[in-house]
């Protein structure tokens, strides 16, 4: 499924290491989604409620629906994160799309996703997939 698809189909996104702080792309991308129409869930374990959102501690705590979980950790951090929404993909049916922020790449995440049936990205940012593909915006570059 290219990305167009992804985020035109898909709503419920779980931020995995949400920042609470506004400089961040790992703020700003998901402020941006959730300005755009997007249900936006932060996981993040330091704190308690990012800009007037619940915060969970982990993909396992969030009760709302989850269609995509958005990763922004190290590469390193990415097949414990796989391994949590493959988990909740069996328990709870929901989750459909692992994708890994732009500069986050782990092969390994990717394997054990696309053995379980996720649609898995990596390497691509959301905020400039969705201004180049949704907004037609192709120079989208920085928030």
């Amino acid at each position: 499924m290219e990305t167009k698809e992804i985020l035109l189909k898909f709503k419920n996104i779980a931020v995995v290491g949400f920042s609470k702080d506004p400089t961040k792309p790992s703020h700003k991308v998901p402020m941006f989604l959730r300005d755009h129409g997007y249900h936006v869930i932060p996981v993040n374990p330091t704190v308690d409620d990012i800009n007037g959102m619940k915060s969970y501690k982990s993909l396992d705590e969030v009760p709302d629906k989850v269609e995509v979980v958005e990763v922004f950790r190290p590469s390193k951090e990415a097949k414990a994160v796989v391994e949590q929404a493959v988990r909740r993909a069996k328990e709870k049916g929901d989750v459909k799309v692992v994708w890994l922020q732009e500069g986050i790449v782990n092969d390994d995440a990717k394997k054990m996703a696309e053995e379980n049936g996720l649609i898995f990205v990596q390497d691509k940012c959301m905020y400039k997939e969705y201004s180049k593909y949704i907004e037609g915006n192709q120079d989208s570059k920085t928030l």
